[in-house]
This record gives C-alpha cells, sequence and structure tokens, in this order.
C-alpha cells in the first residue's frame, strides 16, 4: 500500500495536463479486460442502473463503502471509474492509487456515457465482439 502523500505528489502539470487519469467511456467499453466501477449511492444506482451486458462487468460500490469493500475490486482489471460528475471517481481515483491499483482511471464525462449505448455504437460494438 502506497501513501496517500506519495500518489498526490505524482499528481503534477504533466499528470494532469496529459490526462492519465481519464479515460474515454467509448474506449474503456471496447477493452477485452475492463472493469466498470460505479461509485454513485445507492439512490443513484437503484434510480439508474447499469448493467453493461454486452460491454464488460459492472461493480457498485457507493462511495462511503469503497474502503470497507475494496477486496470486491479485481486488481488485475483495468477500472473505469464511473460517477454522476466526476468528483466521486475522482476520489475513488486517488484511494485505489494509494491502495496499490495500477490500472485506474477516471470514465470521462460522467452521464455522456449513456452515449455509447446508442444504437449505432451499440451495433458497432457488438459486431465487433463478434470477430
Amino acid at each position: 500500500m502506497e501513501r496517500i502523500e506519495n500518489v498526490m505528489r505524482t499528481m503534477n502539470f504533466e499528470f494532469f495536463g496529459s490526462g492519465r487519469h481519464k479515460v474515454k467511456a467509448g474506449e474503456h467499453l471496447k477493452r477485452e479486460d475492463a472493469l466498470f466501477l460505479d461509485v454513485r449511492s445507492r439512490e443513484e444506482h437503484e434510480t439508474l442502473a447499469f448493467q453493461l451486458i454486452h460491454h464488460l462487468p459492472v461493480i457498485h460500490i457507493p462511495i462511503d463503502e469503497l474502503p470497507d469493500r475494496l477486496d470486491e475490486v479485481p486488481k488485475d482489471k483495468h477500472i473505469g471509474i464511473f460517477c454522476s460528475s466526476t468528483v466521486r471517481a475522482s476520489f475513488a481515483y486517488l484511494y485505489l492509487k494509494a491502495q496499490g491499483f495500477e490500472n485506474v482511471r477516471i470514465l470521462d464525462g460522467g452521464y455522456k456515457i449513456v452515449d455509447e449505448f446508442k444504437p449505432g455504437k451499440l451495433l458497432k460494438s457488438l459486431k465487433a465482439k463478434k470477430k
């Protein structure tokens, strides 16, 4: 486990300028070894849940439960962290990095991810997976 201070020291101008902490939803959904980590509240998840059956596994762990449920998050996957505005995803990103997770990114755009599931994009994605 790395100290949070050490993780924060790596977050300089080059880090944020390069965007290494974020990933576009469409890129993340194409990965074979990806996971969608939803850190929204239970109420938000109950209102709008993402199943992503044709794309990748989804784990819902509200941000306030993440420390107690950390063992549910696999370290061998590329983790895309989702919340409605990327604020909670940013906290979860920092926490996971401090816990030794290497392949962690914030899903860029919040609810704009829904654009990835329009019929044309979904059809294209499904065809690509069949190849």
